[in-house]
């Protein structure tokens, strides 16, 4: 691991600018994939700003009805607030579906949403890679791609995003808000939070260098049947082959997210509408456009029988 310097910061407003100071830092909370990296040295931050003292640990209700969800609170402690079980039980159950007991315990909820991919090739350094090194080419076009995008990929980057979490938020509208050095504040919708890879996949989110999440906000509970099911390759501590979250209403309504197929936490608006026409229609509509790989090609019926399954429930 490179050598690098550290400091701790008492408010999101300090360590905004602390970021803001040093354009090589990074900020660390739980560090349950940054240490990782650097260890590897993938990521090699010269200055970690500590923000695990600023206070945004808390579950708070708003005036909308919904909850504000403080980037620094644990995964543990929001898979198991009563409001999450009770109100949006498809997000406790994709974040007690991801990685062990004493990993969640240390995760944030902004953390989550900013894990990086776990393809082969971004971690391994001695093969190109344009995520990590931009313009290096991407390996895993014509290597091990058995679990990498089929949907949403480029010619510069087939990875996929690893949150179990993330896809959930997706299918719940949350919005994620931050915090700019100079104190400007966005509030930005899930949605578009996260980007698709086209020639920059490098870059990964909307987020401003040193900006900060400070919070994600669930609207109202939608109500209705909540379901979150993962394939995997093992039974625990494993990432979604494929995985779907889905909000079923008795009047037949019903909206999906998925995860393991793209860059990105996946929902096509089309697929939800689709669903009257039962959840073929409602996969034809999510995958249309899929450029799958000879190895991968197999989670396009997976991802149907997943999904079929997911709506027995």
């Amino acid at each position: 691991m490179k050598a690098f310097t550290y400091e701790r910061v008492a408010s999101p407003a300090e360590a905004a600018a602390a970021a803001a100071r040093r354009p090589d830092a990074k900020f660390i909370a739980g560090g349950t994939n940054l240490l990782d990296l650097m260890k590897l040295e993938i990521e090699a931050p010269a200055h970690l700003v500590d923000i695990n003292r600023i206070g945004l640990d808390r579950i708070e209700e708003t005036p909308e009805g919904g909850l504000r969800i403080g980037a620094l609170v644990r995964n543990t402690a929001l898979a198991a607030d009563p409001r999450i079980r009770r109100d949006y039980a498809v997000l406790a159950r994709a974040l007690l579906a991801g990685a062990s007991g004493q990993l969640r315990n240390k995760a944030t909820t902004a953390g989550n949403l900013l894990q990086r991919t776990r393809c082969p090739y971004f971690y391994d350094p001695d093969t190109p890679c344009n995520k990590r090194q931009p313009g290096s080419g991407c390996s895993a076009l014509e290597g091990f791609s058995r679990n990498l995008a089929v949907i949403g990929a480029s010619d510069a980057c087939i990875a996929t995003h690893p949150s179990d979490m993330a896809v959930a938020m997706r299918v719940l509208d949350a919005t994620v808000e931050t915090v700019a050095a100079d104190g400007t504040q966005r509030a930005i919708p899930i949605a578009g939070f996260h980007r698709l890879p086209g020639d920059t996949p490098h870059i990964e989110t909307e987020l401003k260098p040193g900006e900060l999440i400070t919070a994600v906000t669930l609207p109202k509970p939608p109500g209705g049947r909540q379901v979150y099911r993962k394939v995997r390759d093992r039974a625990s501590y494993a990432f979604a082959t494929v995985s779907v979250a889905a909000v079923l209403h008795e009047d037949g309504t019903a909206r999906f997210s998925f995860g393991g197929l793209a860059h990105k936490p996946w929902r096509v608006e089309k697929a939800d509408a689709a669903f009257r026409h039962g959840t073929q229609a409602v996969a034809d509509e999510a995958l249309a456009g899929a450029r799958p790989t000879r190895q991968n090609a197999f989670k396009l019926p997976l991802l149907r029988r997943t999904l079929a399954a997911a709506v027995a429930a």
